[in-house]
Formats: structure tokens, sequence, C-alpha cells
């Protein structure tokens, strides 16, 4: 299931059960994940993209192992708040899912995800190296804290 909302998405989770956060690039899936409470969003590892079905399989291996309630993918809008063709190839990714998994997908702005990614990982002086080898999974889990603040405010609100 697609969930347009935050609301949807949260009406569409089971309570206490981790979600797990998408950075979806063209050559990498950074991937990030929750705890069970749902509060605090840990980078995991990145996914060398091949093609959908090898990608979408290592991914719901990961989402079995760590028994993942939902999936949130960063989306990845112009600055404008506009749609180019990265959006679109993140909606065709969710679709694609959405036919080989029962897991709800929920979408979550990403813009400047990857510039916070950075930023933090240049003030904890991460070598360049090692920056080109985490800040895909470590913007997945901006992503995923942006949908797990989101969630909490909405649960303090109901």
């Amino acid at each position: 299931m697609i969930c347009n909302t935050a609301e949807a998405f949260a009406a569409a989770l089971p309570p206490r059960r981790a979600i797990a956060g998408l950075d979806l690039g063209t050559k990498t899936i950074g991937v990030a994940v929750s705890d069970g409470l749902r509060s605090v969003a840990t980078p995991l590892q990145t996914i060398a993209r091949r093609k959908f079905t090898l990608d979408a399989a290592e991914l719901l291996k990961i989402c079995t192992a760590r028994e993942i309630a939902g999936l949130v993918l960063g989306l990845p809008l112009n600055m404008d708040g506009s749609e180019g063709p990265r959006v679109q190839a993140t909606r065709a990714f969710a679709r694609n899912l959405r036919q080989i998994s029962p897991l709800p997908i929920a979408f979550w702005d990403e813009r400047l995800s990857t510039v916070a990614a950075e930023r933090a990982l240049l003030e904890a002086d991460t070598s360049r190296k090692r920056r080109a080898e985490v800040i895909d999974h470590v913007a997945a889990a901006y992503i995923l804290q942006g949908m797990l603040d989101r969630l909490a405010h909405l649960e303090a609100h109901s």
C-alpha cells in the first residue's frame, strides 16, 4: 500500500515495530532503520544498485531480518517543490515494490537531506573516502528521522 500522507502511513503501521528509510540514488540505495519505538533513525547500509529485482530482494531480506513494518522513501523534489525525473523514478520504484511486498510505503521530502548528512559527516571530521562510503545511508537516516518526528507529533496530538 502506498500512503500519500503521514497520517495514512501511521494508520497502516502495526504498533511497536521498526520502520526503514530509503535514499534512492541512481547507483545506490541508502538504508536506515528505526528502533521498535520509532524514536531514533540509525544508518544501516548502502546497497549497490543493479536491477530492480535484485535490489528489491536485498531490501526485502533486510526488512524480513529486522521485522520492518513499513518503508519511507525519500522523495527528491526540486528546490521549488516541483517534481522531476528523479521523483518519477522514486514513485515507479514504490509501485514496483508494492507489487511484491505488503509493507506500507510512504514518501518524505528529502530536499537537503544529503546536504545535512554531508554537514554532519564533515563536523565529525570524517575522511572524504569514508564520507563517500556512508553518505547514502546517513541521508536515509535523515529522511527516516523526519518521518519518525512527524509520526511522534501525530501520536502526541491524537
